[in-house]
């Protein structure tokens, strides 16, 4: 099975890939995506994350209801926050397990659009770069995974970070997993270049909403809770520069948070497949909005002045939504 985007995108790709492929010593622009919204402006789209278990553990559930929502909201694309080929990522170009985690589970008509896939830690114990290649979009051309992009779509921009190369675990304590750090290494440096890269896209920006999409956590009452390496020095830089909402995965729940001490509201859609029930604990209740145990998604519809976002499970029930709005960034 092949989108229909594949021609201008393959380009694009391409040219990303070229862009990666340059040392990390040289600060440089992040790279510039677009894909047009609505007639009127107006923007919907799906965010999974966790996913990737050839159809196991539900995940061939979580995509027949997205499917299905899909087709109410007409959505333009969807996002993934990461973690897209489970244990440890894609073994090559070729690994079978793109087609039986991917191709062969999202099938629905609705859902036969673009996807912005960002890269998890799971990701990065397989090839790397076979994620990241022209070579998936050619087998089927919905596929588009960089390490870090800007996408201009309608009112809004959206900010890809890959944040796997923040959390020093990973470098300093990696048991038994082996990571792909090639494009990575020198780590401080990637991470310092792309900390600048972030902010001074974010500066910059003129979009009426800015939305930061990341696998780790910020703010998370799940089993990673917060993702103290990307707390530390990635939220200072998305509170400076008036981030609207942070969108992550890596805990496999769903959530909504809130704080009193940021404006931005934090989003977890980590339930793509496999769930940990009851693994919660948050010390300020109050923070949480909502907290689901359990696999599913989250949509989003934008326009100028609001964005609504809805929550569903693997039954296609609805189990929150909220309204932000831009005048006031509050939550009703």
């Amino acid at each position: 099975m092949v989108g229909h985007h594949g021609g201008r995108l393959l380009d694009k790709l391409v040219l990303a890939t070229v862009f990666m492929a340059c040392s990390v010593g040289a600060l440089a622009e992040l790279q510039r995506l677009e894909h047009p919204a609505k007639a009127d402006g107006s923007l919907s789209f799906l965010v999974v994350g966790d996913w990737g278990r050839k159809g196991d553990y539900n995940q061939s559930h979580v995509a027949f209801q997205m499917g299905i929502v899909a087709e109410k909201l007409d959505i333009d694309f969807v996002v993934s926050t990461g973690d897209n080929f489970y244990d440890d990522g894609l073994t090559g170009e070729n690994d079978p397990a793109f087609e039986e985690s991917f191709t062969k589970i999202y099938t629905s008509p609705s859902l036969q659009k673009q996807w912005y896939n960002v890269l998890g830690n799971h990701d990065y114990r397989g090839d790397v770069l076979a994620q990241l290649s022209p070579a998936l979009t050619k087998r089927d051309s919905r596929w588009l995974c960089l390490r870090s992009f800007i996408l201009d779509s309608g009112h809004v921009e959206f900010f890809f970070v890959d944040t796997s190369p923040f959390v020093e675990k990973y470098f300093t304590e990696p048991k038994d997993h082996v990571y792909d750090w090639r494009g990575v290494l020198p780590r401080k440096a990637y991470v310092s270049n792309l900390l600048k890269e972030v902010n001074l896209a974010l500066r910059h920006s003129t979009a009426k909403w800015k939305i930061v999409v990341g696998h780790h956590t910020i703010k998370s009452a799940g089993h990673h809770g917060d993702t103290e390496e990307v707390k530390e020095q990635l939220l200072p830089i998305l509170e400076a520069n008036g981030v609207d909402l942070y969108i992550n995965g890596h805990d496999h729940c769903l959530e909504h948070m809130t704080s009193d001490d940021s404006p931005i509201q934090f989003l977890t859609s980590g339930g793509g497949s496999k769930a940990w029930r009851g693994d919660v604990s948050w010390s300020n209740p109050k923070d949480i909005k909502f907290f689901y145990d359990g696999q599913g998604f989250m949509s989003a519809q934008v326009t100028e002045d609001k964005i609504d976002i809805a929550f569903y499970d693997i039954f296609g029930n609805l189990l929150h939504k909220s309204e932000v709005t831009k005048a006031s960034s509050s939550v009703f």
